[in-house]
């Protein structure tokens, strides 16, 4: 089984789906957020098409450190301006797997934010829990649409909106 290939894979296919939901946010909606507490539509969507970075970043580098790193997502203003950035966090992601090895793969890599330690993974259960970031985060994404009434591409299947349109 070559690990590299099925990463590759997965990052493929869950682009696709990363792609159709973020295409989907209207321009004039990246200051919306559905309560105080949450992310605008900007914060969220730019936190989405940053997490293909975090691929390289496990790899090339050992920790994280919020509280001195200077780990900085970009600011988009509209929506062509988030699949652009989108495509360049996959393109770097993609690259940085390309050239790994999976022994490469087995170093451990460390979250923290100072002295306070949040968590220490190999380096591919990092890439893991950025697949699953995405997902996670693409699954508020949807949540967010629906408020908005703006009707939600499938992800592993048709949604409802799809199966409307169907019938």
């Amino acid at each position: 089984m070559n690990i590299i290939a099925l990463l590759l894979k997965e990052l493929n296919d869950e682009a696709q789906t990363t792609r159709k939901m973020l295409e989907r946010i209207p321009n004039d909606q990246f200051d919306w957020q559905p309560h105080p507490k949450s992310m605008t539509i900007r914060r969220l969507a730019s936190h989405i098409a940053d997490l293909p970075n975090w691929i390289a970043m496990a790899i090339n580098t050992s920790e994280l450190d919020f509280a001195g790193n200077d780990w900085k997502e970009e600011v988009v203003d509209n929506t062509e301006a988030l699949l652009a950035y989108n495509e360049r966090s996959l393109t770097n992601g993609r690259t940085q797997l390309e050239r790994v090895t999976e022994d490469q793969l087995l170093p451990q890599w460390t979250l923290r934010n100072g002295e306070h330690i949040l968590g220490v993974w190999t380096k591919y259960e990092v890439i893991r829990m950025s697949f699953s970031q995405i997902v996670h985060h693409r699954g508020q994404l949807g949540v967010y649409l629906r408020l908005l009434d703006i009707p939600i591409p499938g992800s592993y299947g048709p949604s409802a909106d799809e199966m409307e349109n169907q019938f």
